[in-house]
């Protein structure tokens, strides 16, 4: 499992650091003039021995997060110094349609170890997403609506598809009513 978190971890590196090569080439501008640098870094769908409290006693605990990602409360020992007054940052991604948000870790996380969706998940599974939707129509449709996509398959485009995925809306909604994570910032996709 660290082995796979480490490997997760210098590929986002990697991710990044195209990105910025890329920005570099079309602006004409090293990426440190613009202020390119990460942000935020987190995994998701992750085991890792942490402590918790389990029937009112703190102990270790292995904690498994498959398809969901940890949301820290304010103070606890892991949060960066840089949020440790304000929560964990966590984002739980909607689909490329929809956009996604930039939640916090609170103190009520404690029932799910501190543990939150890091997306909004799935309707239906990648093949009967390619049965339904047609991906060149797709593409004219998000343009329409000012989201710009690039994509390496009309298949593949189809499988992330808005309507392949749960309203992130709702699965944000009910993430703060459970009390589990607070959201902060809606973010509206422009671009794949």
């Amino acid at each position: 499992m660290k082995c796979g978190l480490n490997m997760s971890f210098a590929n986002r590196q990697v991710i990044l650091h195209r990105v910025r090569e890329v920005f570099s080439d079309v602006m004409g501008r090293p990426a440190e003039e613009m202020d390119m640098h990460m942000v935020y870094d987190v995994s998701h769908n992750t085991a890792k021995l942490e402590r918790h409290r389990v029937d009112g006693v703190e102990r270790e605990a292995l904690v498994h997060r498959k398809g969901a990602t940890r949301a820290f409360a304010p103070g606890m020992q892991d949060v960066p110094a840089a949020y440790q007054k304000i929560g964990q940052p966590v984002i739980i991604g909607g689909s490329m349609e929809t956009g996604s948000y930039l939640l916090i870790g609170v103190p009520g996380g404690e029932e799910t170890f501190f543990s939150t969706a890091h997306g909004s998940g799935r309707t239906m599974s990648r093949t009967q997403a390619r049965k339904q939707i047609h991906g060149k129509r797709l593409i004219e449709e998000m343009e329409r609506r000012g989201i710009y996509v690039r994509a390496a398959s009309f298949k593949g485009l189809a499988e992330e598809a808005g309507a392949a995925y749960k309203d992130i809306d709702d699965v944000i909604d009910a993430t703060a009513r459970a009390g589990i994570s607070r959201p902060v910032v809606r973010f509206v996709p422009i671009g794949m």
